[in-house]
């Protein structure tokens, strides 16, 4: 007998950071009809309140995740089910081309309150951050000569499949860089305040005000993606207010939907240069959706809900920097209730998978960061509740990574 024939496959972390932990699938559902696009863990979640999912066999998640921060209020909260469900009787969508309260209220609810002249009503940042494209550019034909072309900065937003035309990357929070790339082709610098998706890293202030001004100098457009850091996740309704800086064209999504599709893209002083037919889409502004970016806007601008964010916002910093320090993890950065927690290697997956096991969703937006985009509406005690889980998460993956160094498998 060849002995050698009966080691063990070597250990891997994917494969000890979590126990052989499945569900039923009473309902017998299964993925084999769905095209491939993310990977997803097995449950099947079938209802939702406030910070917590339940799946199909009635076990309890404490979601730190909350649809990428699309879910603003938590899971169903009762304001957002109510006015929907009344809408819902009433009226859904009457046609693109017509009218309803919603669509007309919401655009004059969100340029008031964000000091916007117009606002067009979309279905996802994807779409409105096309559609600030789309704005800037007609700009540049009307006014500087023709000129198309957007700097934005390295690793941050993703301009959609259907932008065409020229695109300058430049490295994020380096000013210098920025004045070296304009010139007389640009017509607009486009930026996240907060780059979520490259592991949550901020614009210093001086970087921002410091673009503000190059744009205000030159005549060009300044564009805010704030799809994932407006309607109050930074602790207050834009997160340009924080920097005390104001864009020419603002995008939002997520957040402003509480869930469902909504998206919008505000415009100020001259860049309000859209004609009729420039933009449309068949589910864009419908009277369902835009009730519940009314009931969001409404409820994020309730006094206290924005004191509500910054207490919760620093309480979650200071649990994770404890945690961060105990496991001798990294860099924690972010604002309110955006957090991204740089880890000590490339673990997050494994933490991810651990954490799941643990009744906990988190996000990993790179190999090396967690983030955390919890409910604006989160408490202290799930946040604390969050931290056990975590930590638990984490003493489960550095066990396994000792049993990967020994050899053993598990």
């Amino acid at each position: 007998m060849n002995l050698f024939s009966l080691r063990r496959t070597p250990p891997s972390l994917d494969d000890l950071a979590v126990d052989t932990f499945r569900p039923s699938r009473s309902d017998n559902l299964s993925s084999e009809f769905l095209m491939p696009s993310v990977e997803r863990p097995s449950q099947i979640f079938v209802r939702g309140q406030g910070s917590w999912l339940w799946d199909s066999d009635d076990r309890a998640y404490l979601d730190f995740s909350q649809g990428g921060g699309a879910n603003s209020l938590g899971h169903s909260p009762s304001v957002l089910v109510n006015a929907i469900s009344e809408q819902a009787r009433s009226l859904i969508n009457p046609g693109f081309g017509l009218h309803n309260r919603g669509m007309l209220s919401l655009a004059e609810q969100l340029c008031a309150r964000t000091g916007s002249d117009q606002a067009y009503l979309l279905n996802s940042g994807s779409e409105a951050c096309e559609a600030a494209i789309q704005l800037a550019r007609k700009w540049g034909q009307r006014h500087r000569g023709g000129a198309s072309r957007i700097i934005v900065a390295t690793n941050g937003q993703r301009p959609g499949m259907t932008s065409t035309g020229d695109f300058h990357h430049v490295p994020f929070n380096d000013l210098m860089a920025m004045h070296a790339a304009v010139d007389a082709r640009t017509v607009a610098i486009m930026l996240e305040p907060i780059q979520s998706e490259a592991g949550v890293i901020a614009a210093t202030e001086s970087y921002l005000k410091g673009v503000e001004r190059l744009c205000r100098e030159l005549g060009i457009l300044l564009i805010l993606d704030e799809v994932q850091t407006g309607i109050g996740r930074c602790g207050t309704l834009l997160a340009e207010e924080s920097y005390g800086v104001r864009a020419d064209i603002v995008v939002l999504g997520g957040g402003l939907g509480g869930g469902v599709p909504l998206a919008a893209l505000l415009a100020r002083g001259k860049a309000c240069c859209l004609d009729i037919g420039d933009l449309a889409g068949t589910h864009h502004g419908n009277a369902l959706m835009t009730v519940a970016g009314l009931v969001v806007l409404d409820s994020v601008q309730d006094q206290g809900f924005l004191d509500h964010v910054g207490q919760t916002g620093q309480h979650l910093r200071e649990g994770l920097q404890r945690l961060s320090h105990r496991y001798g993890h990294g860099e924690l950065r972010g604002q309110g209730l955006l957090w991204g927690l740089s880890l000590s290697d490339d673990s997050a997956d494994a933490v991810v998978k651990s954490a799941l096991y643990e009744g906990l969703l988190l996000d990993a937006p790179q190999p090396d960061c967690l983030r955390f985009t919890p409910a604006l509406t989160v408490s202290k005690a799930n946040i604390d509740e969050m931290l056990l889980r975590l930590a638990r998460a984490f003493s489960r993956v550095r066990t396994a990574q000792l049993q990967c160094r020994k050899g053993i498998a598990v």
